[in-house]
C-alpha cells in the first residue's frame, strides 16, 4: 500500500491556495526549495504533474485541481474536528457553500434555502451567483462550492464526473401587468400570438420546451429580451414591458410580490430544478438538507 504523506499535501494546499511557492512559504516558515522537492515528491508518489507554470506563476493541471479539491476537504475535515472536540467547538455552524443560476427566480431559491437554517446545530449559508457552468463546474472541482442548484442538467467533461441530483419540477405559469394580462387573458393561449415576451435565453432548457409549446399552438411571440436573470426578468415584467413565465410552484408569491397577474398556464411547459455535486450520494447534512427541503417544496 502507498502511503500518503500529508505533510507534502499540506505544502501543495497551501501553494495551490497561495497561487504561489513564495507566498506558501512565507506563511508556513519554510524555505522555498524545501516546499518545492516536497511538492515534486508528492508528485512522483501520485504520478501526475499537479502544476503547470502561468507566466510567473504556477496554476493548477487537471489533476492538480482534483487533489486540491480532495486536500481541500482533507484539511477542512481535521479542522471540523479540532473545533468539534475543544470548548465550544459543537456549537458553530455547519458551512455550506451554494451557487445558484441566475435562471432561478429568487422567490424559488428562498423556498429552498428557508428549511435548511432550522438545521441543528445551526447552519450558515454562504451564496455564490451569477457564474457561468463552466466557472460553477471548476468551483465544484476545487471544493470552493459544495453544491450548484440550476434548471439544469451539469454539461459533460471528460476530465470531471458531475452528478445531477433531481430535486423535483412543475408546471409553468405566464404572469404580466394587470393591463397587459386583462387584455391577453381572453383567448388564452392563442392571445399570446404577438404578445411581448421577456424570454429566458436561447441555450436554456425551459425556453427550448417553450419554443415547443409555442410551435404545437401555432403561436409566435414578440420577443422584446432574453436573460438569464430571473430577477430582472420579473422587474421589467413589472414595468407592463411583456409577459414572463415563472414555475407554477412560485407563481403566486410571485405575483403577490410584484404586483402582476395570471395570463394563464401551461401545465406541459415543465420547469425541471437539479444540484450538481461531485458525490453521487451526497453526505454534506446541510446539502442534504437543502435538496430534502426542495424536494418537498415542490411537491407541494
Amino acid at each position: 500500500m502507498t502511503w500518503l504523506n500529508y505533510h507534502h499535501l499540506l505544502y501543495f494546499w497551501k501553494v495551490a491556495k497561495e497561487g504561489s511557492i513564495a507566498r506558501a512559504s512565507a506563511e508556513l516558515r519554510l524555505a522555498p526549495p524545501t516546499i518545492s522537492v516536497q511538492i515534486h515528491q508528492l508528485e512522483e508518489m501520485l504520478g501526475q504533474k499537479l502544476f503547470s507554470r502561468e507566466g510567473r506563476g504556477l496554476a493548477l493541471t487537471e489533476a492538480g485541481r482534483v487533489a486540491f479539491r480532495y486536500a481541500d476537504s482533507i484539511f477542512a475535515t481535521g479542522d471540523a474536528l479540532v473545533q468539534a472536540l475543544t470548548a465550544g467547538g459543537a456549537q458553530r455552524p455547519i458551512r455550506v457553500v451554494v451557487g445558484l443560476s441566475g435562471a432561478l427566480p429568487k422567490s424559488l431559491v428562498r423556498q429552498f434555502l428557508e428549511p435548511v437554517f432550522s438545521i441543528e446545530p445551526g447552519v450558515c449559508v454562504s451564496c455564490s451567483n451569477d457564474r457561468t457552468s463552466e466557472a460553477f463546474l471548476t468551483d465544484l472541482a476545487t471544493g470552493s462550492l459544495d453544491v450548484v442548484l440550476t434548471d439544469e442538467v451539469a454539461p459533460a467533461t471528460p476530465s470531471l464526473r458531475i452528478f445531477s441530483h433531481p430535486l423535483g419540477d412543475c408546471g409553468t405559469v405566464f404572469l404580466a401587468s394587470s393591463a397587459l394580462a386583462n387584455k391577453l387573458k381572453p383567448g388564452f393561449p392563442g392571445s399570446l400570438d404577438g404578445a411581448p415576451f421577456i424570454f429566458p435565453r436561447p441555450n436554456s432548457v425551459v425556453r427550448r420546451v417553450m419554443d415547443e409549446w409555442f410551435y404545437a399552438h401555432g403561436i409566435l411571440p414578440k420577443i422584446l429580451a432574453e436573460m438569464d436573470d430571473a430577477a430582472l426578468a420579473v422587474v421589467l415584467a413589472e414595468t407592463g414591458l411583456g409577459v414572463i413565465a415563472v414555475p407554477e410552484v412560485i407563481a403566486v408569491e410571485v405575483a403577490r410580490d410584484h404586483r402582476l397577474q395570471t395570463v394563464g398556464r401551461a401545465p406541459h411547459v415543465r420547469q425541471n430544478f437539479f444540484a450538481w455535486s461531485l458525490e453521487q450520494k451526497i453526505r454534506h447534512p446541510a446539502v442534504v438538507g437543502l435538496c430534502d427541503a426542495a424536494r418537498n417544496g415542490l411537491r407541494n
